[in-house]
């Protein structure tokens, strides 16, 4: 599935907390989390700045936001957020593709990387369009999950050795054990488990050569 980073104007329709960070443009926002509530959209953000007291302020004088300071220890500002749903996360929903955490908003413009289907990418332009919002699509990247590429009984050889502890150090479960509980002898489960391990690694080795080649 493709892996987009994007950057939208999050400040261009009505969102308070985009609106602070217009006033206060040299603060980078850290949201943690975003997720829409039957009272709004509930948030986290993380500020390092000078000046905790200030921001803290104009959460304060914000319109329509309620909000709780849950850390300052003068350098690292904590709030949990509530603000009515925003036209650009309404855009997001629609297109079927919402940011993952940590997204980071700075005057007014939020960055962050998504992953998603090819159709549903290509929808986001037509939904921010749409809704009137400026966005810039930083890039895209092929994004592989390897087990996707295992038989279903591969699959269930490498999740049932994870959660039994079989590749943890040091061993909580051993190859005897493991093939017991599907019945086998060892020797055929250490053969699906080589066939297994050989297309992860090959797989997850490909794609960072491949990722490296395009940084240089």
């Amino acid at each position: 599935m493709p892996r987009v980073q994007l950057t939208f104007d999050a400040a261009a329709r009505d969102d308070p907390l985009a609106a602070i960070s217009t006033e206060l443009p040299d603060e980078e926002f850290s949201i943690l989390s975003s997720h829409p509530t039957d009272d709004g959209i509930l948030g986290l953000v993380e500020l390092d700045t000078p000046d905790p007291d200030t921001v803290a302020q104009h959460f304060e004088d914000a319109p329509e936001m309620s909000y709780e300071v849950l850390h300052n220890d003068g350098q690292t500002l904590v709030i949990q957020y509530l603000i009515p749903e925003t036209e650009s996360n309404r855009a997001l929903r629609a297109s079927g593709i919402l940011p993952r955490f940590p997204a980071h908003l700075q005057d007014g413009w939020l960055t962050a990387e998504h992953t998603a289907s090819h159709e549903r990418v290509s929808q986001f332009p037509t939904e921010m369009d749409s809704a009137g919002i400026p966005y810039q699509i930083q890039s895209i990247t092929q994004a592989y999950d390897p087990t996707e590429l295992l038989t279903a009984r591969q699959h269930e050889f490498i999740i049932e050795a994870v959660e039994r502890g079989y590749y943890d150090s040091p061993r909580e479960c051993t190859l005897t054990e493991l093939a017991d509980g599907f019945g086998v002898n060892p020797s055929a489960a250490s053969g699906v488990l080589h066939r297994a391990e050989e297309t992860i690694i090959k797989e997850a080795v490909g794609e960072s050569s491949v990722e490296a080649d395009e940084n240089q």
